[in-house]
């Protein structure tokens, strides 16, 4: 921001919420759900489930992909109008791999203050009970839907020393693993699901150990994925 810009009288709050236990949310996240004229949601069924459970009532608009663009001028007229506005995603920290990114983005063209207010994210939940190297880590969301893709995209980070931290549906889990063997190598991966739900699972080991097992082991939703990076 240039010295002496002055913003709209509007504020465009990022608010994380759970990704999964409903009391893992904090103090201050609830307090501006409370305030705010609006809240912009993926989903409006999980955040109302949200809501209820904290005995909040707030308008609600839906923000999804791929429509989340229709919704843009909408919410930058509120903005611009001075209204505030929450921004939450269905589980976590909005703009991570969802569609959050191009509001924020427009939002801070439009010079709409921006507030984020921290909290759950499955990639720092997730790594940091991994058992994988912390100290750097490179988050790539989801693959590729194409197979190619996915091999160029994995021939890129092949001499990444950080640990590759990724997100994905458990039905391309398998052909997922295939590719990082066939091109990371056999090496130590962890999956994290259901993290903080009752059914919280870590599943640990090196890639041909976790492919053999898959097929006796019925995963479904999404997971978090880490591989351990190129080791010297």
């Amino acid at each position: 921001m240039k010295r002496g810009s002055t913003f709209s009288p509007g504020e465009l709050f990022i608010v994380a919420t759970p990704i999964g236990h409903l009391k893992d949310i904090t103090f201050r996240a609830l307090e501006v759900l409370k305030t705010v004229d609006l809240i912009a949601c993926e989903d409006t069924r999980r955040t109302l489930k949200l809501l209820n459970h904290y005995g909040l009532k707030k308008p609600l608009i839906s923000y999804f992909h791929p429509r989340e663009k229709q919704k843009i001028p909408f919410l930058l007229k509120k903005l611009k109008e001075g209204q505030k506005i929450a921004l939450v995603c269905d589980a976590g920290t909005p703009g991570l791999s969802d569609p959050g990114f191009p509001l924020i983005r427009e939002a801070l063209q439009a010079g709409i203050k921006i507030t984020p207010v921290p909290g759950p994210s499955a990639i720092t939940a997730a790594l940091a009970a991994s058992g994988l190297p912390t100290h750097r880590f490179l988050f790539l969301g989801f693959p590729p839907p194409k197979k190619e893709g996915t091999r160029k995209l994995l021939r890129e980070v092949a001499a990444e020393p950080g640990t590759l931290i990724f997100f994905l549906p458990a039905r391309r889990l398998e052909k997922f693993l295939a590719l990082v063997k066939e091109i990371l190598g056999n090496r130590e991966i962890v999956i994290a699901r259901e993290i903080s739900k009752i059914h919280e699972e870590f599943i640990r080991g090196q890639v041909e150990e976790i492919l053999s097992q898959i097929n006796h082991h019925f995963l479904k939703g999404e997971m978090t994925l880490l591989i351990r990076g190129q080791q010297k």
